[in-house]
């Protein structure tokens, strides 16, 4: 039984996928969206194969279906549902790495204000009209916050689990008074904007946003999937160094990694948090605590979530709800019954 619902959460992403394109203010039927993407691929195939052999293999492939089925399905709900796959996958999984490495359940990039790092960093950029550009500026600020919370965690030259989140709290609180403060500045037209994208949305997803996100989370997952029995070693803490391995040099690469992930994340959507709380957990309830059965899970557990959250905030109402409100509506019970069930400690 558990090794069915290991496959079948492992393949969940293809389920997803198709039922969120078929969902909207426009139904189109799921014949039509699976014949479409086909057809499509075959097409960029074609295409490929044209310029690979100077259009000596050329094949002329034609979608039978209306314009207005294209344009609804190509150019508006595709990218925004691979986008928010690919943001669902990033934000699980940073989640999962970072309770790993600090050995606390409580843990993830929105409690440590990475994700108030990064979206200081990309108001800063929107808001101030910054040359330097958006996700540049978030992680950059993403990596600040992570070097404030750890120096104001270390303690006696240790990170406890509770001085962990104490230090997040504040610096969260530090930059999203930051934010605040950007936000009484700027004008009043760019102040709707910042305002609405802070609050979590994948309304503006385009190709452009995939583009330029997908390779970033893309290899930054492949790296924490092909390093992920590792994790296994940093879980034991103290007692990873006495067999000789570099705790500290690959908490700075898992840390980094994870940090440009979050700030890509976070640039293109605002903030959406407690996706790297609930999905890690729910996995490791499932399936046990193994790393390397806990990151593949974690990445397509978070990928389906979140591109069915994302379904249920435009579609649940006749006007979309940002994704980050109802996301937070589900996390804030979960997390307290996470605190009452670990006490703060690592109880997983």
């Amino acid at each position: 039984m558990k090794r069915l619902l290991f496959l079948f959460l492992l393949v969940s992403p293809i389920f997803a996928f198709f039922i969120s394109l078929c969902i909207g203010a426009y139904h189109i039927p799921l014949s039509a969206i699976v014949d479409m993407v086909v057809l499509k691929t075959l097409q960029l195939i074609s295409g490929i194969l044209a310029k690979i052999t100077f259009g000596r293999i050329d094949f002329a492939v034609q979608i039978p279906y209306p314009s207005v089925y294209q344009t609804i399905l190509f150019k508006i709900r595709l990218p925004r549902v691979i986008l928010a796959m690919i943001v669902g996958s990033a934000l699980a999984l940073s989640g999962a790495v970072l309770q790993a490495i600090f050995r606390n359940p409580l843990v993830n990039s929105y409690i440590l204000g990475i994700s108030a790092g990064a979206a200081f960093g990309a108001a800063l950029a929107i808001g101030l009209s910054l040359s330097l550009g958006v996700t540049p500026l978030a992680f950059v600020f993403a990596i600040l916050a992570v070097f404030l919370t750890t120096s104001l965690a270390k303690i006696g030259g240790r990170i406890t689990p509770v001085s962990l989140v104490l230090a997040g709290v504040i610096v969260n609180a530090f930059f999203s008074a930051l934010t605040s403060l950007l936000k009484f500045l700027m004008e009043h037209e760019k102040l709707a904007s910042v305002v609405y994208w802070l609050m979590g949305s994948f309304a503006d997803a385009d190709w452009h946003s995939v583009k330029i996100a997908f390779p970033v989370i893309f290899l930054g997952c492949l790296l924490v999937y092909l390093m992920r029995w590792q994790l296994n070693v940093l879980s034991f803490g103290e007692e990873a160094k006495i067999v000789g391995v570099e705790t500290e040099k690959l908490k700075f690469a898992f840390i980094i990694i994870i940090s440009l992930i979050t700030a890509v994340s976070v640039a293109f959507c605002g903030i959406i948090g407690w996706v790297g709380l609930m999905i890690p957990h729910i996995v490791r309830m499932a399936f046990g605590p193994d790393h390397k059965t806990l990151i593949p899970l974690t990445i397509t557990v978070g990928a389906s979530f979140m591109v069915l959250a994302d379904t249920l905030a435009r579609s649940v109402a006749t006007y979309e709800i940002p994704i980050g409100i109802l996301t937070t509506i589900l996390g804030i019970p979960f997390f307290a019954y996470l605190l009452r069930k670990t006490g703060g400690g690592w109880n997983a």
